[in-house]
C-alpha cells in the first residue's frame, strides 16, 4: 500500500512559468524524497509596464512515505 503526502509551494522566475515549476521541483528534490506527482494549482504573473516581469506557479507536489523508514530518535 502507498500511502502519499501532498505539499503545497509556490515557484517563480523571471523567465516563465515552465522555469518557474522546473525550478521548484528542483529545489523541493534536495530535500523531499520521493516525489512523484505535481500538480499545477495556479499561475500567475507580476507586469511592470507591458511585459511580464515575474512568473509565480502553485504547486501541489506529492511524494510517498516511506513505511520502511526507521525513526532515527
Amino acid at each position: 500500500m502507498d500511502i502519499k503526502k501532498h505539499l503545497i509551494i509556490t515557484g517563480s522566475s523571471t523567465v516563465s512559468w515552465k522555469d518557474a515549476i522546473v525550478k521548484a521541483i528542483s529545489e523541493a528534490s534536495k530535500t523531499i524524497d520521493y516525489l512523484s506527482e505535481v500538480k499545477i494549482l495556479e499561475q500567475r504573473a507580476n507586469i511592470d509596464g507591458d511585459k511580464i516581469s515575474e512568473y509565480f506557479v502553485e504547486l501541489d507536489l506529492s511524494f510517498t512515505v516511506d513505511l520502511d523508514r526507521k525513526d532515527n530518535n
